[in-house]
């Protein structure tokens, strides 16, 4: 019995494989670790699929020189700025995604973090989309306190959105006006403050495979069941614009890889999936279940449409 099905048996068996046997799994063929991957999807988590979209609900200006953002204020691009959406925006825009079969719904926005105005603001627009549109509620605000998560919560969000992007080790190559320490402790505050977390980071930074096993176990040490996997996009004006940009291949082994190290979370693709040639549809056999669809903040995304026709081909089902 090869590498790839004993540690399969030893993941259906209800055990956790170690840091040193996904780095050998890497290596393994590529196919024989999908399949495996999408068997432990199918035993862990059935046919469910996790979807939601994102409205950018502030952009641009933001004071953190994150090398792969187009919002930063270090970097020369064109994306388009703006203050905080008004709360009638933010609801419609929710509306028009639950009409279409969509059961969750992400306001992101830029910044190191919102202040309490903003917050305040915020959080009378979430009470309008729990009050109006049946719609879970996400919320992507930067490094808040657990006080103000608290605030979020009490409005109605379930959910928080904070990705780690990289490995400890890297996250200092990416980033230098916060610390990798800095997103863990907003991340504990936000559970503490008893709401979810969805964190996960960012393939093609210039890490290699041994960063992206560790931020996924680090993922894994606390206690994170929701892990959006986003491609670069290289965007003209930011350091990585020249970037070499990853093939679907690629992502088809991360994400099989990831299954095996976190078998039983919606392992999600994000950002940089319009780029891959079948939209992600061969890392959805591979162990992803889960995907943000529609426009993805500063570049185009996919029609929620075509991705709601493309589980029911794949036979998901798509729910929270």
């Amino acid at each position: 019995m090869g590498l790839t099905e004993q540690l399969k048996g030893k993941i259906l068996k209800g055990n956790l494989i170690t840091r040193e046997e996904a780095l050998l799994l890497y290596d393994e063929p590529l196919e024989d670790v999908c399949q495996a991957a999408d068997e432990i999807r199918r035993f862990f988590c059935k046919n469910k699929f996790d979807i939601c979209t994102i409205i950018n609900g502030k952009s641009g200006r933001c004071s953190e020189n994150c090398k792969y953002c187009a919002q930063s204020a270090y970097y020369h691009t064109t994306a388009e700025e703006y203050p905080l959406l008004d709360t009638e925006e933010i609801v419609r825009q929710a509306r028009y995604n639950a009409e279409r079969g969509v059961l969750r719904y992400s306001i992101v926005t830029s910044g190191k973090c919102l202040n309490d105005t903003e917050i305040n603001q915020m959080c009378e627009a979430i009470r309008a989309i729990r009050a109006n549109v049946g719609i879970e509620v996400c919320v992507s605000f930067g490094l808040l306190t657990e006080e103000q998560f608290r605030k979020v919560k009490e409005a109605g969000a379930t959910r928080v959105h904070n990705n780690l992007e990289t490995s400890r080790r890297n996250f200092p190559n990416v980033c230098t006006t916060h610390t990798f320490e800095d997103k863990v402790w907003a991340i504990q505050a936000a559970k503490a403050a008893g709401l979810e977390v969805c964190s996960g980071g960012i393939m093609g930074l210039g890490e290699t495979v041994e960063d992206r096993i560790d931020m996924a176990f680090t993922l894994r040490e606390i206690g994170i069941k929701s892990i959006p996997v986003n491609m670069l996009n290289p965007i003209p004006g930011t350091p990585y614009e020249q970037n070499e940009r990853l093939t679907v291949d690629d992502m088809k082994r991360i994400v099989a890889v990831y299954r095996f190290i976190l078998p039983d979370a919606a392992i999600r693709l994000a950002g940089g999936r319009g780029l891959m040639e079948d939209k992600g549809e061969g890392c959805f056999c591979a162990g992803a279940n889960a995907a943000i669809s529609g426009d993805m903040l500063t570049t185009a995304g996919y029609t929620i449409e075509t991705d709601m026709e493309m589980l029911r081909r794949l036979g998901y089902q798509a729910v929270l």
